[in-house]
């Protein structure tokens, strides 16, 4: 399994250095910037797995990089943790709206930080699979990002991606909409259970026949994905 990129994003060279020394302990990959600027072009460059976002800073604020970085198609998916010393509960919500996917207070312990952290990532790629996963000529190479169909590369949206990611490794199982709003979304993300059927939808559109009908719509309960009819 490949290591995974945290960009740490503070303008307090001790914080930076204190929070590296923890992930590189953890095995991680470490990235640094000490603006949203320096911050921003990292993360086009090097595409990092999540990103640490401190909330006061000089010039551009952590809140309106992550409020930029959602509105990016490119970047909207990438998980946000941010770092601040304000604790009151209204910041919280606004950290949330913003974007981001968790909160974490300072000062905080090395133990609570990793915590958040694992957590953040696997809400982010909850298939704990880093496997190629092939059913009936439909290959998902998780590492490549790529979905193919009979050696034909097709193009899927972040959100189709990750729904029949978790398709593919949990198959035979009915999920209702609640349960795959929980695993492909996750937690922290406030959409309606329609949204389910609108994905589903493209993703069917997209796998064209006769892959569309591997998934099945379950009346009255949800989805399954299934290669017996």
């Amino acid at each position: 399994m490949t290591a995974k990129t945290v960009l740490i994003v503070d303008d307090e060279a001790p914080i930076r250095e204190m929070i590296a020394l923890t992930l590189e302990m953890a095995d991680y990959r470490v990235l640094e910037a000490d603006s949203a600027q320096a911050a921003h072009a990292l993360i086009v460059d090097h595409q990092p797995d999540l990103v640490l976002l401190d909330w006061m800073m000089p010039g551009t604020s952590g809140i309106e990089l992550a409020r930029r970085l959602k509105r990016d198609p490119a970047t909207a998916e990438l998980p946000i943790i941010m770092l601040t010393a304000k604790g009151e509960e209204d910041n919280k919500v606004q950290g949330l709206e913003a974007g981001a996917d968790d909160y974490i207070a300072k000062p905080f312990s090395p133990r609570e930080l990793m915590a958040r952290l694992k957590a953040v990532l696997r809400r982010a790629s909850p298939y704990g699979v880093d496997e190629t996963v092939a059913v009936n000529g439909l290959l998902l190479d998780p590492v490549g990002h790529r979905i193919s169909r009979d050696d034909e590369t097709l193009e899927l949206g972040p959100t189709e991606y990750r729904l029949l990611q978790f398709f593919m490794t949990h198959q035979e199982r009915v999920y209702t909409r609640s349960q795959l709003l929980d695993q492909v979304w996750g937690g922290n993300v406030y959409v309606e259970e329609r949204t389910v059927d609108v994905h589903i939808r493209r993703l069917r559109k997209a796998l064209g026949e006769p892959h569309q009908q591997l998934i099945q719509t379950v009346r009255g309960t949800g989805y399954r994905f299934s290669t017996k009819h």
